[in-house]
């Protein structure tokens, strides 16, 4: 991850945060062509140190990481352009702010023994994001669909070795003007705009 030093101050644990929040990313893994990347939920463990995903058995990088493998878990979440008008300065530019947070490390088959353990823990994890749903557990599928899931996918574990964040959220502005753009933003273009707007008032702080 490559960007100005100004948006790359934010705390581990804020970026750790984020990212068990948002609990889906692309898993980039290199190879001498194009990089195989896969989009996939995932279950950040509570001392930030470890991830638990599954893949496809047919996906390209579940049959590369037989092995364990250097991947990079790339989790984006709200973005938005910014029109230099909402400063209320003179001769600025258009940007584009963002949130995204890089995990990097050792991707680890697991033995098929410990998928059904995953899925519980992950399902449970993400019914709870829910506000008020009765949540679904797996008892809930017949044993035949059970055993043709199982069958399907492979479970695997990120040793995290390195974190990256950016936030870029106009941190470089005055506050006057930074707030000034956040209260257009909301109506602009781009993603999960709201939560942009109030990261913009209070950017996360640095380490």
């Amino acid at each position: 991850m490559h960007t100005n030093p100004a948006f790359r101050q934010t705390d581990e644990t804020v970026a750790l945060d984020f990212a068990r929040s948002r609990a889906f990313g692309t898993l980039c893994l290199s190879t001498e062509g194009a990089p195989h990347l896969a989009h996939v939920p995932f279950l950040l463990a509570e001392d930030g140190r470890t991830i638990d995903l599954h893949l496809t058995r047919s996906n390209p990088i579940a049959r590369a990481c037989r092995v364990p493998r250097e991947v990079t878990l790339a989790i984006t979440g709200p973005d938005g352009y910014v029109s230099p008008d909402w400063y209320g300065l003179e001769d600025q530019v258009p940007t584009w702010n963002y949130v995204a947070v890089h995990l990097s490390g050792i991707l680890h088959p697991l033995q098929p023994e410990e998928l059904p353990g995953m899925l519980a823990r992950q399902s449970a994890a993400f019914e709870d994001f829910i506000p008020g749903k009765m949540p679904w557990t797996m008892d809930k599928m017949s044993e035949d669909t059970t055993a043709r899931f199982l069958r399907m996918i492979q479970p695997f574990r990120l040793e995290i070795l390195s974190v990256a964040s950016t936030f870029k959220l106009n941190q470089n502005k005055s506050a006057n003007a930074r707030h000034n753009a956040a209260r257009h933003v909301e109506e602009g273009f781009g993603s999960d705009l709201t939560r942009l707007a109030d990261l913009m008032r209070t950017p996360p702080s640095g380490n």
